[in-house]
């Protein structure tokens, strides 16, 4: 193999663990190798990160130890049909594909190739993502080691069993879009106050990612948090209460089933 890891598809997550594992050193540039569609897109990249870009799958799954499958899930089983050839017990195949289950991936592979379902969510593109695992049965330890510390690169890693993986689509995958949309209220709410709205996003996102990271590093259950900033007759249970009245606790647990379940039905759609 001449590549340690090969990219098909640099999009955004694709880009964004290109842009991991050379900023964390885990790859050197030589040892990457990726496809795209366009042209203008591999010179691009051949520029900006000192890569090898092709405009061929085949390429990749040929000279790649490592393979990332980073496209999107209609087209996963066009693009096993299109490689499936190439890929051999030494490879390994990572499928980043929301919705595709290991079985859907491991029936076209023509050899017993090992292949890992992963689930990274858009927070990966700043270094701060959640990923989740599964790995095939018959993997090796190192194989599935080297995995981990590719997704490590950009963020959190946990390997679960693949009957979770919907919950987690619905949960980290979507998650980030629920979060965006409550930070852009949060600051509606400043800028309805008074305050700019340059102003209120910045204490909003800012509020909101030093909770995650103190729920993160504190290892403390939300709800206990929480009560730590809620102080008697305080300002905070005010605004507590307006938000249980609004029901903003059952409507983003809703969000998340909505999304598990519609993650259920991908592969056929």
């Amino acid at each position: 193999m001449k590549y340690q890891l090969g990219i098909i598809g640099a999009g955004k997550i694709g880009e964004a663990i290109l842009s991991g594992v050379l900023s964390q050193k885990l790859y050197a540039p030589s040892d990457l190798i990726l496809s795209v569609r366009t042209e203008q897109h591999r010179q691009d990249l051949e520029r900006r990160y000192g890569v090898r870009a092709v405009l061929a799958n085949r390429e990749v799954a040929r000279e790649a130890a490592l393979v990332l499958l980073s496209v999107k899930p209609r087209s996963v089983i066009e693009t096993l049909q299109e490689i499936a050839d190439l890929l051999h017990e030494g490879s390994v195949l990572v499928s980043v594909a929301a919705g595709v289950p290991l079985e859907a991936i491991q029936s076209r592979l023509a050899k017993k190739v090992p292949v890992v379902r992963a689930m990274p969510n858009l927070a990966v593109s700043v270094g701060e993502g959640m990923t989740v695992l599964t790995p095939c049965r018959f993997i090796d330890p190192a194989a599935l080691d080297s995995v981990i510390r590719l997704f490590r690169t950009v963020g959190r890693v946990l390997v679960l069993d693949e009957q979770y993986m919907d919950a987690v689509t619905g949960l980290s995958g979507s998650g980030p879009a629920y979060v965006y949309l409550i930070i852009e209220a949060l600051a509606d709410g400043g800028v309805k106050m008074g305050l700019s709205r340059e102003v209120a996003i910045e204490l909003a996102a800012q509020t909101v990612l030093g909770a995650a990271k103190t729920v993160l590093v504190s290892g403390e259950h939300p709800a206990k948090l929480k009560d730590q900033v809620t102080t008697p007759a305080g300002v905070t249970i005010d605004g507590l209460m307006e938000l249980e009245d609004g029901g903003l606790r059952v409507t983003l647990i809703k969000a998340v089933v909505k999304a598990t379940e519609r993650a259920r039905q991908l592969l056929h759609k």
